[in-house]
Order: C-alpha cells, then sequence, then structure tokens
C-alpha cells in the first residue's frame, strides 16, 4: 500500500496532471465534496462518477471528494450532522450519545424513525452547502499554485517540454501543441 506521505504525493500528481481546466478540476472535487455530504454512504459513487461525466468535470475528483465520508469518518460526521439539525430543527429529542451508538445502516438509522432520518438529510445537504464551495477554491487554488510552480521550475532547469501555463493554470499551446 505504501505510506501516507508517499500516497498524498501521488495523490497530488494526479490533480495536477489532469488535463483539465482547474476550473473543472475543483468543480468535480466540490460535486463530490456534495455527493459525499448529501447522499448515503454506498450510493456515492454511483451518483458521482455519471454526474461527473455529464458535467465533463473530473472523475477522479469527484471520486476523491466522495471521501469525506469513508468506513473510518461515518461513526463521528453521520451523529454530528444529525444531531446539529435536531437540535436547530426539532428541538433535539435524539440525545448525541444514542446516535454515536447507532451502526449507521439503513435498518438502524430507520429504526431511529423519521426525525432522525430528516435530521441526517437535513444535516448531510447542511453540511454540503457548507464545504461544497470551501471544496471548489481550494482545489482551484491549489491547482493553479501547482501548476505555475510546475511551469517555472521546467523553465528555471531548461526542460524541452515544459508545460506552458497561462495565468489562470489553464494548459497552453506550446510549438508541439497542447501539453
Amino acid at each position: 500500500m505504501g505510506s501516507l506521505p508517499a500516497l498524498w504525493r501521488r495523490l497530488k500528481a494526479k490533480v495536477i496532471r489532469d488535463p483539465l481546466p482547474p476550473e473543472d478540476v475543483a468543480a468535480g472535487w466540490a460535486l463530490g465534496m456534495f455527493i459525499g455530504c448529501s447522499v448515503p454512504f454506498g450510493l456515492q459513487l454511483i451518483v458521482a462518477v455519471p454526474l461527473a461525466m455529464m458535467m465533463r468535470v473530473s472523475k477522479i475528483g469527484a471520486t476523491l471528494g466522495t471521501f469525506i465520508t469513508n468506513p473510518v469518518t461515518i461513526f463521528f460526521i453521520y451523529p454530528a450532522q444529525t444531531y446539529v439539525v435536531n437540535r436547530i430543527l426539532f428541538g433535539g429529542s435524539l440525545s448525541f450519545s444514542r446516535l454515536m451508538q447507532t451502526e449507521w445502516t439503513w435498518h438502524a438509522v430507520r429504526r431511529l424513525g423519521a426525525e432522525a432520518m430528516a435530521s441526517f438529510f437535513l444535516g448531510g445537504l447542511l453540511m454540503a452547502i457548507i464545504l461544497t464551495p470551501i471544496t471548489y477554491f481550494t482545489v482551484r487554488s491549489f491547482v493553479v499554485r501547482s501548476r505555475r510552480r510546475k511551469c517555472r521550475r521546467a523553465d528555471k532547469f531548461g526542460a524541452v517540454e515544459a508545460e506552458a501555463v497561462d495565468l489562470n493554470g489553464h494548459a497552453a499551446k506550446t510549438e508541439s501543441g497542447t501539453v
């Protein structure tokens, strides 16, 4: 599998090398984040990848963006999002300790009742509304800065096939074609 820093470097390289413009890469990640927050675990990729294809945004970004909720984080995120919305909208009939003890399977959530299900979905939507724009602007900025830095390094070391990048981080045409 490899170390976490090595995994991070590979992920970063995939994001930077994605041939799409930075806006489309960021839109893919934002789409994945929205789906990851608002669609229950297990259905996210089924929704995110076809949507990314239809919208012509980064499929890699959409896939990775859904990983906000994964087998480790759902046991913290789902109870928190359900508890917060339950407190705001329904007066807090669900205790946080009860939510933390829930398995977070469809059967277990249905047993909690309609109020819990409404709190779960509205909590996911609230989290998606907050995190989606943050994800978009963070990823876009990261891609633009990384592509500029890569171009400057290539120019500095006299690389023959330097990737030309305009001021917005878009791949530009070179003498040998689009990079």
